[in-house]
């Protein structure tokens, strides 16, 4: 069966409406027409009714840390105690913790560790993920991390998008020699990782405890010398500018925001660069202060939401739960939320053509949740209510 029409759906629009009594054809991998009214030319097409329920495109999580090596629970324990992230960072914690187990653990040891976060995010509805590297911090780990993700994405039905994140902490063999670091490490394995065509996106870090903007741009320089998009983690602790630099390079995003200046949002908009929320590591490190939504909504910007998923400041499996987090905490929109892990993750990634949307060209890459509305796809925490997988014109249960 290579055609096939979906009817009595409530079609998650590309407008961020809801249409009810819709219906979609497909052909083949492709969808090919939507709408309420049938055209005659589709009407002897095989059918299914979804009875009402919800359907959306599948879900995207557009900023994970999925591949690595080792826990961080004891960081939990001692952020219960009262330690910052920053302390724990400074204290050769945090991410230079994940470095020493991820430099330890075999490209195999990585794959096999990942694949039941993976799983997890598959069983929600997660069609594509991002997955990037940056616990090696030297040039061998930094591939393997590559490899890794490239691996995951012919192990299970998802695409990966892989970023080298190499500026994302300052290795203990480089303390205080960060320009050192990426001149001898970050900037040669990225040039590498391109020519083995391991790497889709350079991502960095910019923060007091990591990269200046300064250090970042001249990654930013690499990335456009290889013709590679980029995209930054920034204004998470403090706010270096970082974010608004990005966005006049042209990023497609910026991830985190807690320290956005509201009066930045109007230069991400300008640049039509996404605004990434990650509520969990929020969440997790208990933060005070939430990026600037409201003006982040009035300037316009698209905003994406993801799950962070990482050992230590967001170990979190869950696209829904992330998506509950940014209405909760955030004071998202069911709505907002919902688009946030489809049309604009799929816009942060430079996939707009294939994903995120119910329209024509698009991939058959649907979900049908045994909801009627978004609000009550967001509302409940704990529980997935996806109904069925729909890949094309094979429906997956």
């Amino acid at each position: 069966m290579t055609q096939r029409i979906l009817t009595n759906a409530n079609l998650w629009m590309p407008d961020h409406r809801v249409l009810a009594g819709g219906a979609v054809a497909l052909e083949h991998d492709r969808i090919c027409w939507v709408g309420q009214q049938l055209p005659e030319a589709y009407r002897d097409w095989p059918s299914q009714d979804l009875g009402g329920d919800l359907l959306t495109p599948a879900l995207i999580d557009c900023h994970t840390h999925l591949v690595h090596g080792g826990h961080r629970a004891r960081e939990f324990e001692l952020r219960l105690e009262g330690a910052s992230y920053a302390d724990i960072a400074r204290a050769g914690g945090g991410i230079l913790g994940t470095v020493n187990a991820t430099r330890a653990a075999s490209e195999d040891e990585l794959v096999e560790s990942a694949l039941p976060r993976l799983d997890a995010l598959l069983a929600e509805g997660v069609a594509v993920i991002e997955v990037k590297s940056g616990y090696g911090l030297d040039r061998d780990t930094e591939l393997t991390m590559l490899r890794a993700a490239t691996r995951l994405g012919t192990l299970r039905p998802v695409r990966v998008v892989r970023s080298f994140l190499g500026a994302h902490a300052i290795p203990p063999e480089y303390a205080g020699r960060a320009d050192a670091y990426l001149d001898s490490v970050c900037l040669p394995t990225l040039r590498e990782a391109h020519a083995q065509g391991l790497v889709d996106m350079v991502d960095g870090f910019c923060e007091g405890i990591a990269f200046s903007p300064a250090q970042i741009e001249r990654l930013f320089d690499c990335a456009d010398a290889l013709g590679l998009p980029i995209k930054l983690h920034a204004e998470q602790l403090s706010d270096l500018g970082g974010a608004a630099m990005a966005a006049r390079r042209g990023a497609r995003s910026v991830e985190h925001l807690e320290y956005l200046a509201t009066t930045d949002a109007g230069t991400l908009a300008s640049a039509g660069t996404v605004a990434v929320l990650l509520p969990g590591a929020y969440y997790a490190l208990r933060e005070q202060r939430p990026p600037p939504i409201d003006a982040l909504r009035a300037a316009g910007v698209a905003m994406a939401v993801s799950t962070d998923c990482n050992p230590g400041s967001s170990p979190m499996s869950s696209l829904l739960l992330a998506m509950n987090m940014a209405c909760t905490l955030f004071r998202l929109t069911p709505s907002e939320a919902l688009a946030g892990v489809t049309g604009h993750a799929a816009q942060a990634l430079g996939l707009s053509a294939d994903y995120g949307a119910i329209a024509p060209g698009q991939r058959a890459d649907l979900l049908r949740w045994a909801v009627q509305t978004p609000a009550e796809l967001v509302y409940r925490i704990g529980f997935n209510p996806l109904k069925q997988r729909i890949h094309g014109t094979s429906p997956c249960p």
